[in-house]
Order: structure tokens, then sequence, then C-alpha cells
């Protein structure tokens, strides 16, 4: 099991893609999804799937267990999908050290670009590049399953 601290941030311009090192296509869906914790399949490139189980109601730390599932069972999970599937371009950026997941995405949720930070530890605010827009780490209809259940969060965090 694998805690985390979990910052999400819009994006304000594009100079981060210039730094992009590698992208991943996501296609992403939830099959459960409470308060408190989720089922999550996930898709990346087509030809690699992962089950996510994250636990905990506190949005920017929470306990986290993912397992390699076979492709073919993920498709077939697909058709039991809560709400919208997300698709999403994943870009890897690294700034001070630290690597940034830049998800542009597309289809439903089209225009609306996050970035996500992983850490073992709090970044302060003076470290963050200044790509970065609004922290909307509390900010649940932000959330993948809310955007899932929900659609596009229309007003301005």
């Amino acid at each position: 099991m694998a805690k985390e601290i979990e910052r999400k941030f819009l994006v304000k311009n594009q100079v981060w893609l210039a730094k992009s090192e590698a992208s991943i296509a996501i296609v992403q869906f939830y099959l459960a999804v409470t308060a408190e914790r989720s089922i999550r399949v996930r898709i990346s490139n087509g030809d690699k799937a992962r089950l996510t189980l994250k636990f905990g109601s506190d949005l920017n730390v929470r306990d986290e267990f993912e397992y390699d599932i076979p492709l073919d069972e993920a498709r077939e999970m697909q058709a039991f999908a809560l709400g919208k599937v997300i698709t999403k371009i994943r870009h890897h950026v690294r700034h001070a050290g630290y690597l940034y997941e830049v998800d542009v995405f597309s289809g439903d949720l089209d225009g609306l670009v996050m970035a996500e930070l992983e850490t073992p530890d709090r970044v302060q605010d003076d470290a963050l590049p200044a790509w970065l827009g609004a922290d909307i780490t509390s900010e649940i209809r932000y959330s993948n399953a809310s955007l899932a259940l929900n659609g596009f969060p229309h007003e301005a965090p």
C-alpha cells in the first residue's frame, strides 16, 4: 500500500508542453464510487490495464492499491462503467526534481487541462512551476470520479 500526497492544479498555459518527456493515451472508468472509496480501471496506450482501489475521503492523502489486470478483462469491464468513460493524454513533465502529470482531456471533457503532483512530502508553493493555475486539490468536482459521474465542472474554482 502506498500513501500519497496528491495536489491538483488547473493549467493556465502551454509552457509545460516543451518540457514533456513522455505521453500516455489513457482510457479510464469507474466501477464503484462513494465518498470514501473508488474502484477504477485504467487502460494505458491500448495495451496495459490496471485496477486501482482508493480509500479515504481526504482528496490529498489516501490509501491506494494497484494491480495489473488482463487487457481483455479490462475492456469487458468497461460495459459496467459508472457515468462516462474518461479519455485523456497524460504528459510527464519534470520541474525542480518533481514529476508532474499533465492531463489533457478529450471527448466530453475537451478543453480541461489539469496537472497532478504525487509526492511522499508536501512541495512548497514557491517551488511550483509558473504554468500552474488554481490549486483545485480540495475541489471534489475536479476529481476524476466526479468528472466521470458529473461531467465538466463549469464554475471556476
